[in-house]
């Protein structure tokens, strides 16, 4: 394997150094940050320099992007600090373009253009989050209509999307690997209604509970891909996602550990710089064996994606170790800063937190165990 830079990729790194220099420094983040508001504008200037179609069919105004460019683009804005910035919104669209109806495409694109989050993923419910089969939403059609009842909750960017694209079980299906759809529904749709949830950490994007109270629409409309085919739908992009995440932990940690590092080599105690200190020295080569792993895992992933070579176990390995090694590498970021870290507005501190909702944004620490641990018990039988 042979991850060298080409020219195209150089180039497209360069430009995303540009525009981020230019449209989200660090003071543009920390605004977000403090405020808990969405990257918008950043977002809109992505589309604008033609980065946010990357990936899409040409049809629809798109580029063909392998995934290792995918990644290393990630990378890059997540190395600047800012949180889920490039790529999920992306594999969010992918949903649609695939599956959609024509009508729907060009809604959620003409969303993307204007720097919107198209739309939440609605498929987590107060008794099913990781357990999908346990999903008690309920999706009633009759007479050219679909009526909605049940509860979502902790659904990222719920406010910040006109749609919620929901999973939902038909009750009157006896075969329940074809009783879920999948179903793009209005936010502002009569009987929808939202309850924020503060939480702790990814800040620039707010979290949810939404209740959805007879909900009516048209089949037509709302109806995405295959009546019954919801779950398979649901699941194409998933090891896609898992590896964007990934990616966004491995830029974020290098994030914290470049800060830490420089921190260390400025901050003097006892007369000299803490970066002198063996245990200091100990925590950064530690966190720098780290970074070169996940960077490793996450192109290596990209790589096997490209070929299509089968993946098996390896999304789920490659997000379950950068998830946590990426949480490891900004603990000890903000040890290295000590009291300051903690301090408001001190970046270390959101990468900190940030970091640890990726072990279970996207699939939990341990069902990346399930999923791995099942597929090298099968390969070894």
């Amino acid at each position: 394997m042979d991850f060298t830079l080409t020219d195209e990729q150089e180039l497209l790194l360069s430009s995303l150094d540009e525009l981020l220099e230019r449209e989200c420094p660090e003071s543009y983040i920390a605004d977000l940050d403090l405020h808990h508001e969405s990257a918008t504008s950043f977002r809109k200037a992505l589309h604008e320099a033609g980065f946010m179609s990357l990936g899409f069919p040409e049809e629809y105004g798109g580029m063909p992007c392998d995934a290792v460019t995918l990644v290393l683009l990630a990378e890059r804005v997540c190395r600047q600090g800012l949180n889920n910035g490039f790529g999920l919104e992306l594999l969010q669209a992918m949903d649609i373009l695939e599956f959609g109806s024509e009508a729907q495409k060009q809604e959620i694109l003409g969303l993307l253009a204007n720097g919107r989050v198209p739309f939440a993923l609605g498929f987590t419910e107060p008794g099913a989050g990781s357990d999908n089969s346990a999903m008690t939403t309920s999706a009633v059609h009759h007479d050219g209509l679909v009526t909605f009842n049940g509860t979502n909750t902790l659904i990222t960017a719920a406010l910040q999307s006109k749609y919620l694209l929901v999973m939902a079980k038909n009750p009157d299906t006896d075969d329940p690997r074809k009783a879920i759809s999948m179903y793009l529904v209005p936010m502002d749709a009569p009987g929808v209604t939202t309850n924020r949830l503060e939480k702790i950490l990814w800040y620039t994007q707010d979290s949810c509970e939404i209740f959805l109270d007879d909900v009516t629409l048209p089949e037509e409309e709302c109806l995405v891909g295959v009546k019954g085919n919801g779950f398979k739908q649901l699941m194409r992009n998933f090891e896609m996602e898992r590896l964007v995440i990934a990616a966004t932990c491995l830029g974020q940690a290098q994030c914290a550990f470049d800060d830490a590092a420089a921190y260390a080599a400025q901050r003097v105690q006892f007369g000299q710089p803490i970066g002198n200190f063996q245990l200091t020295q100990l925590k950064l080569t530690d966190m720098a064996i780290k970074l070169e792993n996940m960077r490793n895992f996450v192109y290596k992933t990209a790589w096997m994606l490209d070929r299509g070579l089968p993946l098996k176990s390896q999304g789920a390995l490659c997000k379950r170790y950068c998830a946590m090694s990426g949480f490891e590498v900004a603990d000890d970021a903000l040890q290295i800063f000590g009291g300051v870290g903690v301090t408001v507005g001190a970046r270390v501190s959101r990468l900190w937190r940030d970091l640890r909702g990726h072990r279970f944004g996207g699939g939990t620490d341990e069902i990346m165990v399930h999923i791995a641990g099942r597929q090298i018990v099968k390969d070894h039988s």
